[in-house]
Formats: structure tokens, C-alpha cells, sequence
């Protein structure tokens, strides 16, 4: 009767699959069906502080360096308030010559909140990029294909890494975050179904210019630019962002968003507390330098952080993933996020302010104008 266990012990195995399949599948769907609310007005805010709950993740080592001093708090200037109840910020750290100066934390939301950083972890990779450079691993003029061989053939075909820094890739992605149709929310998907970001860069075919032209705002050059470090270093964005980066800040618990390769969502899946986006800030205000250690090379930051991508008259400028306002100051630049996730730096005033937040409005015209207008008149209160 051994015939007759042999075909239990495979049914047996058919139902274990089975049953592996519905698991998977079922989590599959509870991440999209956890996507589809991400948004919903009375579930953002704890959404935002807990997106691993909704997407695949692996967590970067906490390596807690030297706590922000605190100095004499700065009360925020005239009509902040009602900024920060219409904005939907969530939270707010001012920094003042390397101490905490504000920092309070809104909407149930508290100091160790995890939050979603969206695209302000754009420039904590071009940070990275500037490590791996210096580091010999890579040059601006390679094209991306040497080290993404994937990329072969599609449209990032004859791009090159200082391109793709700049958003000046020019290949066809609509970046409609309020189209369900759009690339970047067909991408959004891809990632909660824990599928490949790899293969999905790899499928895009079109182009919509020649590569470093202009800069049209693409999500999909930064993951195109995780592609590149993996591929000259051999190794995951986390391990290096770790070890090169967030490790010598002194950051606490952080994680990254992943697909279902484990590939980081470098995009905008990067969650750490505001406490350690400023602290990033101060890093970069201070040259690359942090508790009196080379961090960043400080050419990097200087050249990261200055306007060189072909944007049009008047509009702001754009560096190696870093913001500048139309009319920036001297040593005024940003890192930004939807919903209102913020890193703005002052150099002149030594100041540094991070700001989370829920704004819906957030690409509404004039609203980022109000962000950067409010955080001048914060830092110019700071004094000095």
C-alpha cells in the first residue's frame, strides 16, 4: 500500500502549497487594501507613523550618537500656529547652531514616531551617492547600464548617473499622485503586492527627451539610481545607507520600505523620527560634518546642493536631489517630501528645521512658497 501513502503524502503537500499560496495571496491584498486608505483623512496620521503595517520592510540598525542638545527654546513667530493647524504638520524641530531650539509634535503624534519621509529620502540618497563616489565605486559620467546591466535596451538606455541626480533622465513617467492610472501609483501598487521595482524600471520603454536636457520631476530616476550603487558596490541600500550614512549620524530605529526582492523603496520609504531628519539637516549645514566627524566629503555638499539642473526661468532650482527656492538665499536649501515632510537648511543662520506633516493640499499653487516663507521667518527669529 505504499502507492496508496505516496499519493497522501503528495496531496498532503498539494494542500501545505495551497494553503501558502492563500497566505500569501491574502497578505498581498491586505497591503493593497491597506494602500488604498493610506490616505484617508482620519487614518493618515497614524498611517504616516506605521507604514510598515502596509508595505514590506527591513528595519537600519539604530546606532544613537550624542543626543541634539537643547538650547533656550525660541517661540515660533506670529501666525505660526494657524500655519501649523492649516498645514497639517504633524511635527516641528527647529535647530539653532546645533541645538534644539522648538520642538513640539501635533495630532496625537510623538518624539518616536517612525515617520514616512517620502521623497526627502531623495537626498539622503544623493548623500550616499556622494559617499560611493568619493569612495572611488563610481563617477558621474558612467552610464547607468554599467552598473545596471537590467536597464539594457529599455529607455534609461545611454543615461548617465549625473542624469539621473538631476531628474534629467527623460524617459516618459507620469508622475500623477492623484491618478490612479499614473506610472508612479501603477508603481505604488507594484511595490504593496510586493512585487519587483527592478523589473518595473526595466519595462519602461518610452522616452519623452533626450537625457540631460531638462529637468522634469521622475520618482524613477532615484530607484534607477539605487540600481546603479547596487550594481558598483554589490551590495543592498540599506547595508551601505547604514554603515556609510545613517550609522555615522547617530540615528536611532529607521527602516526602509522594500519590494518583494527586498530592493529599498529609496524613493520615498525611508522612516526614521524627526529628531534624526534634522539631524541630517545639521550634517549638511555643517558641511558633511557631525560631532566633529567627516561624514559627507564637503565637496559633495557643495556641489549636491547647488542649482545645476536645467530648470525653467523663475521656477526653483534643483541639484543632485536637493531643492532651492526660486529666489534662494545664500546657503538656502531643502529637501522635500509630499504631504509635507520638510529638511530646510540656512547656513548663513546656522539653522535647521524639520517638519512632518498630512497636508493634503500640499501641490496646491503657492503652498510650498508658504512652507519656505514660514521656515524664513522661523530661522530669522532664531537670532544671529
Amino acid at each position: 500500500m505504499a502507492w496508496i501513502k505516496r499519493i497522501g503524502l503528495a496531496f498532503s503537500a498539494i494542500l501545505v502549497l495551497g494553503a501558502a499560496a492563500a497566505l500569501v495571496k491574502r497578505e498581498e491584498l491586505g497591503r493593497l487594501m491597506a494602500v488604498q486608505s493610506l490616505f484617508d483623512p482620519d487614518r493618515i496620521v497614524a498611517n504616516f507613523s506605521n507604514m510598515d503595517r502596509a508595505f514590506l520592510s527591513t528595519p537600519l540598525p539604530a546606532t544613537p550618537g550624542p543626543a541634539l542638545p537643547s538650547g533656550p527654546e525660541t517661540p515660533l513667530p506670529e501666525g505660526a500656529e494657524t500655519w501649523i493647524e492649516d498645514r497639517l504638520v504633524t511635527a516641528l524641530v527647529v535647530l539653532h547652531d546645533g541645538r534644539i531650539t522648538y520642538e513640539s509634535y501635533y495630532r496625537g503624534t510623538d518624539t518616536d514616531d517612525q515617520r514616512m519621509s517620502w521623497s526627502v529620502a531623495k537626498s539622503f540618497l544623493s548623500l550616499l551617492t556622494g559617499i560611493v563616489i568619493e569612495d572611488g565605486m563610481l563617477d558621474l559620467t558612467d552610464p547607468v547600464t554599467q552598473h545596471a546591466p537590467i536597464l539594457a535596451g529599455a529607455a534609461y538606455e545611454g543615461v548617465t548617473v549625473r542624469d539621473v541626480l538631476q531628474m534629467q533622465g527623460g524617459v516618459a513617467f507620469d508622475e500623477d499622485y492623484f491618478d490612479p492610472g499614473s506610472d508612479i501609483n501603477r508603481m505604488g501598487r507594484q511595490l504593496a503586492l510586493g512585487r519587483s521595482l527592478d523589473d518595473f524600471a526595466a519595462a519602461l520603454t518610452e522616452r519623452a527627451r533626450p537625457a540631460g536636457r531638462q529637468m522634469v520631476y521622475n520618482s524613477m530616476d532615484t530607484h534607477v539610481l539605487s540600481l546603479v550603487l547596487r550594481g558598483a558596490t554589490g551590495r543592498s541600500i540599506p547595508d551601505l545607507m547604514a554603515e556609510k550614512l545613517t550609522g555615522p549620524l547617530g540615528t536611532g530605529p529607521a527602516y526602509y520600505l522594500v519590494d518583494g526582492d527586498g530592493a529599498a523603496f529609496v524613493l520615498g520609504g525611508l522612516n526614521m523620527t524627526t529628531r534624526d531628519y534634522a539631524r541630517m539637516g545639521l550634517m549638511v549645514a555643517q558641511g558633511g560634518m557631525l560631532d566633529g566627524r567627516r561624514i559627507v566629503p564637503e565637496a559633495w555638499i557643495s556641489e549636491s546642493t547647488e542649482a545645476s539642473a536645467n530648470t525653467p526661468d523663475g521656477a526653483e532650482g534643483y541639484g543632485y536631489k536637493w531643492w532651492l527656492p526660486a529666489d534662494a538665499r545664500p546657503g538656502e536649501v531643502y529637501a522635500h517630501g509630499v504631504y509635507g515632510q520638510y529638511v530646510y537648511i540656512d547656513r548663513a543662520r546656522n539653522v535647521v528645521i524639520a517638519a512632518n506633516g498630512v497636508d493634503p493640499l500640499f501641490q496646491a499653487p503657492g503652498t510650498r512658497a508658504e512652507f519656505i516663507a514660514m521656515f524664513r521667518r522661523i530661522a530669522e527669529a532664531q537670532g544671529g
